[in-house]
């Protein structure tokens, strides 16, 4: 990202083959609906990330290239405006399943955007739980249950952790019924990406917690490093999604086998852009706004 260059977004997305550059094996039929993990590859320069790099324009405009090698197809008759979710459920998706939840270990999903609603569906779809989501907003808060969190909590008027302690305990409905015997490790999803929410996490989580973060705060953090070490916790980093995992999501999403429809805001227009830039700055925004070049 070069932010002194144009560029054109459009990171996550759903298109239509037009047709082939040179030397391809054009496997796939001309007009044929696909999507792609959001990346170029070159043999001088490396990876790119497409919509987030001058070099590698994104599907904000009519036409957009992409890597033959990596195209799927989407095979099923689900809108466009759903299919172009599974990069982002790829990322929340592929987290979950490095973090490896055991039987016995309950996650507490911290912030309930996209990437942390992809995060709670996964879980689910793999049995984990009882799952407890954290987030200032209401609506995010619903989005988190659509998306299979068994319970979820307003930071402002309850710490996560107490209320992670609670649910260990047994005391929050539902998951009574639903807790393992001796459920007692924590995994923590940190889903929010603002200086000082993982520190926090640092601050407040159990001992021998494991942290998974995945938002990633532009200007970097500080981190109380002796407490994570008194502590014992296990911080990893989240980084892009497997291809495996992104594959997985996909199919799953693109054949309708996950519901990804509660994430899906309003379409708009190119010339909607920018105020859906504003929308999506928005906490009470939708998770995810699809532009329809």
């Amino acid at each position: 990202m070069d932010l002194n260059r144009d560029i054109v977004m459009g990171h996550e997305f759903c298109a239509e083959v037009v047709d082939y550059g040179p030397d391809t094996e054009r496997r796939i039929p001309v007009g044929t609906r696909v999507s792609s993990r959001p990346v170029m590859f070159s043999g001088v320069d490396g990876m790119k990330i497409i919509g987030q790099n001058p070099e590698t324009p994104g599907a904000f405009g009519e036409y957009l290239l992409l890597d033959e090698t990596l195209l799927q197809v989407v095979r099923s008759d689900l809108p466009s405006e759903v299919v172009c979710v599974s990069d982002a459920i790829g990322v929340g998706w592929s987290a979950a399943r490095r973090a490896q939840v055991g039987a016995k270990e309950i996650p507490l999903v911290i912030g309930c955007g996209a990437i942390a609603l992809a995060v709670i569906a996964t879980l689910k779809r793999f049995g984990s739980g009882p799952i407890l989501a954290a987030d200032f907003v209401p609506s995010r808060r619903e989005l988190a249950l659509a998306m299979g969190a068994d319970a979820v909590i307003d930071p402002a008027a309850v710490s996560p952790y107490q209320a992670w302690r609670d649910m260990a305990a047994g005391s929050i409905e539902p998951t009574k019924n639903m807790m393992a015997a001796g459920s007692s490790g924590c995994v923590v999803f940190e889903c929010v990406g603002i200086p000082g929410v993982l520190d926090s996490i640092i601050m407040g989580c159990e001992r021998g917690t494991r942290i998974m973060s995945l938002g990633g705060a532009p200007e970097g953090d500080h981190l109380h490093t002796l407490t994570a070490k008194r502590k014992g916790l296990n911080i990893q980093f989240g980084g892009g999604p497997l291809p495996q995992h992104w594959l997985e999501a996909f199919e799953a999403v693109s054949t309708g086998s996950l519901d990804v429809t509660p994430m899906v805001g309003q379409s708009v227009g190119l010339d909607e852009v920018p105020a859906a830039l504003d929308a999506a700055r928005d906490a009470n925004g939708p998770a995810r706004i699809i532009v329809v070049p």
